[in-house]
């Protein structure tokens, strides 16, 4: 396979291949696909796969790769899907992802597109297997579009680098089950078009930016089970997720949570009693105060009269005796 010198994209995923990476295979000087995905590959990631600069698609998930992700990945400046989930890499997440220019910003221009082909007689496309949102999506037509990382499911350590939220071109990220600690830095607001965001089950520690209520192309995301605290941060599009991508935060508080945040309490507890029951004072009691006032004026107003005035006392006395009712008053 090695003296396939031009081979532009190499697909074997969902196999049962094992041992190393052929070291042959860095013949392949113009290299811009590898997917081994699925299969029982080990040993260290080569040195020389981080190291072909034409790489726009590194696919090797659900290996058993162990060792660091090599610092070296930084170089590929057209790097615009990295999926090394499900293995076993440890140490730290390199600081320096910033500088992979296609999901920073930057276009690979001039830079010949693996990902399509054309021919005398057709256009070919290359197909990929993604899990993005949590479920397996074969993208064709508009792979050349996304942008992602995922290095979940790893034995990966220290705090998530500041670095990689500078990758503002980048659509979903997923580091969840890692050991990743720290805090998430308030530069994640930065990422104008991510999509989708796990960074559930690791031990990352603090508040939740406010900043990510910016994200407003945001429509997955997971935070669930780690060290967060305080208020999940106002925004239109935050307080829309379900409860349990925030579940497994004791110390978090907010909508969409049923938890209350100490403060809102507090609040609530210092309200003046009887303030709210004197709004909703219902207006038929009012009616009844009323009618009654009216009855009792009315009355005392008629017997005043009779009483300080002789001459209609008499006369009113006069009616009732010649009335045929009279039975009836007594």
């Amino acid at each position: 396979m090695g003296s396939l010198v031009v081979l532009k994209a190499l697909s074997l995923h969902n196999n049962s291949l094992y041992g190393d990476i052929p070291s042959s295979l860095q013949n392949c000087k113009v290299l811009g696909l590898i997917s081994l995905s699925d299969n029982k590959f080990s040993g260290i990631i080569p040195r020389w796969i981080v190291e072909r600069k034409t790489l726009i698609v590194i696919h090797l998930r659900s290996n058993k790769f162990m060792g660091d992700i090599p610092p070296q990945i930084c170089q590929l400046s057209f790097l615009r899907v990295l999926d090394l989930a499900n293995n076993s890499l440890s140490g730290t997440i390199p600081k320096c992802l910033n500088d992979i220019s296609a999901m920073a910003g930057g276009r690979s221009g001039g830079h010949n597109d693996v990902l399509v082909e054309d021919y005398d007689y057709q256009s070919y496309m290359e197909s990929l297997i993604l899990n993005i949102k949590g479920r397996d999506s074969e993208y064709k037509k508009i792979l050349r579009y996304v942008r992602m990382i995922d290095l979940s499911s790893n034995n990966l350590s220290g705090s998530i680098p500041i670095e990689i939220f500078s990758l503002s071109e980048r659509q979903s990220l997923n580091l969840s089950h890692n050991h990743l600690a720290g805090k998430i830095s308030m530069e994640i607001g930065g990422m104008e078009y991510l999509e989708s965001l796990d960074l559930s089950r690791n031990n990352i520690s603090g508040e939740i930016p406010q900043t990510m209520a910016n994200l407003t192309f945001l429509d997955d995301l997971n935070l669930s089970y780690n060290n967060l605290s305080g208020r999940i941060p106002l925004g239109t599009q935050i307080q829309t997720f379900n409860p349990l991508s925030f579940i497994g935060n004791a110390e978090l508080c907010g909508a969409p949570l049923p938890k209350n945040c100490p403060e809102d309490e507090e609040e609530e507890t210092q309200q003046p009693i009887g303030v709210g029951e004197n709004r909703e004072f219902p207006k038929i009691a009012w009616f009844y105060i009323g009618m009654g006032s009216g009855f009792f004026v009315g009355l005392w107003g008629v017997c005043g009269c009779l009483f300080f005035n002789k001459a209609w006392r008499h006369a009113y006395f006069s009616i009732l005796m010649t009335s045929k009712t009279w039975p009836m008053w007594l």
